[in-house]
């Protein structure tokens, strides 16, 4: 057993098996402990996590700044609503505008954040008769009414219907479809800069500029849901500063506060204002803990020099993989920007999960034939090397099963 562990791996299956609703696909194994990059299970058995918290881990777990944060804001503040005013909001909302543009809106989680935006978008809106959002194939927005409708893959609209009204879809990559949506009542183009759910999907050279002018043209917004992309994922504080082409909104969760459930919303000073007192609002958004653990976030990436280990790093897991792709025929594609890595497969590659697992790396695998990691800024060129060796391993084997 693990010291941090009171019960075994089956003991706690056994809880959730009588308690907990089983809306989830779990592995048959208790995580109780972590650090950095390494996880343990209850049994004491050691994994390198190349996919934490589904990306909220950016910097791994229990990163030492974020911990010591939590632990001295506990002890002051733990919840305020957001009728006062409390420092660490406003430092945080600095730090974030200050990287960035505009005013900052938080709340809890991407959805929320993405459900701000929607409201915005369409409080400015209104007195246009605008209202209607352009989303695009393959995205992944949130998992409440708007933001699912939001998400353009039948999968996840079936069986829940009726939709929100008001969303329309188009296809990753094709400008033309785009332009062919885009009416007298579109309010807002919105997409992902680099799509994570759905396969790590690049934008083509010059997509995003070009989705820029036809909202402009059209008198809409641009909105870029960066709940997976911030927080210097992609090697730059925010994706968008990849492309160059700057968001009139943008949202963030996931590794915004350092695997602290945090959301926010950024949105230019005078579109901001469009959301008055009683207009929206989060219970929990900007809470204290949540905007200390976010602060500490910032101050690791920059003390640590995080975003150029991001582009160190990355190169290094290209290099492994661009070798394996020239080795063995089954690697469709190599999507890679910053620590957002896709190996696009002609096979399915969910097996390699549960392989990887048993030899002690973590990784996932999404639209069941990309095998996607997204590691912690801060992973060490010697992790990197291991789960790589890993990973490359299974596939081969894969390979040569075919």
């Amino acid at each position: 057993m693990h010291p941090a562990a009171t019960r075994s791996s089956a003991d706690t299956i056994s809880l959730f098996q009588q308690h907990v609703i089983p809306n989830y696909v779990r592995y048959p194994i208790s995580l109780v402990h972590g650090e950095g990059s390494s996880v343990w299970d209850a049994e004491g058995k050691k994994y390198l996590d190349l996919f934490p918290g589904w990306g909220c881990g950016i910097l791994g777990h229990c990163p030492p700044r974020v911990v010591k944060a939590l632990q001295e804001q506990v002890a002051h503040l733990i919840h305020i609503p957001n009728t006062w005013y409390t420092e660490a909001q406003g430092r945080f909302a600095e730090a974030l505008c200050s990287r960035s543009f505009g005013q900052a809106f938080f709340c809890n989680s991407g959805a929320e954040a993405n459900e701000a935006a929607f409201k915005l978008a369409r409080v400015w809106g209104a007195p246009q008769g605008k209202f209607k959002i352009i989303t695009f194939s393959n995205s992944f927005h949130g998992r409440t009414y708007a933001t699912v409708t939001a998400t353009a893959q039948p999968k996840y609209h079936e069986g829940i219907g009726p939709l929100m009204p008001g969303f329309e879809y188009a296809p990753l990559n094709d400008l033309e479809a785009a332009k062919r949506l885009v009416d007298k009542e579109t309010v807002a183009l919105m997409l992902e800069p680099v799509q994570g759910e759905g396969g790590i999907n690049l934008p083509n050279e010059g997509y995003l500029a070009s989705l820029r002018k036809i909202a402009d043209d059209a008198g809409a917004l641009l909105i870029f849901d960066e709940v997976q992309t911030c927080m210097g994922r992609t090697g730059t504080w925010f994706g968008y500063q990849q492309w160059g082409v700057q968001p009139d909104i943008f949202t963030m969760a996931k590794g915004l506060a350092g695997g602290v459930a945090c959301g926010a919303m950024i949105a230019k000073t005078e579109i901001a204002a469009m959301l008055k007192p009683g207009k929206h609002a989060s219970t929990f958004g900007g809470n204290p803990l949540a905007m200390a653990a976010g602060l500490a976030t910032v101050e690791t990436i920059e003390q640590d020099h995080l975003l150029e280990n991001v582009k160190v790093m990355s190169a290094r897991f290209r290099e492994h993989f661009t070798k394996l792709q020239q080795e063995i025929p089954i690697i469709r594609e190599l999507r890679i920007r910053g620590m957002m890595i896709g190996l696009d497969l002609t096979i399915t590659g969910t097996p390699a999960v549960a392989r990887c697992m048993e030899r002690g790396v973590l990784i996932n695998c999404t639209h069941d034939t990309v095998i996607r990691l997204l590691p912690a800024l801060n992973i060490t060129a010697e992790q990197v090397d291991e789960g790589a060796r890993v990973v490359c391993e299974v596939l081969r084997e894969m390979a040569a099963a075919q």
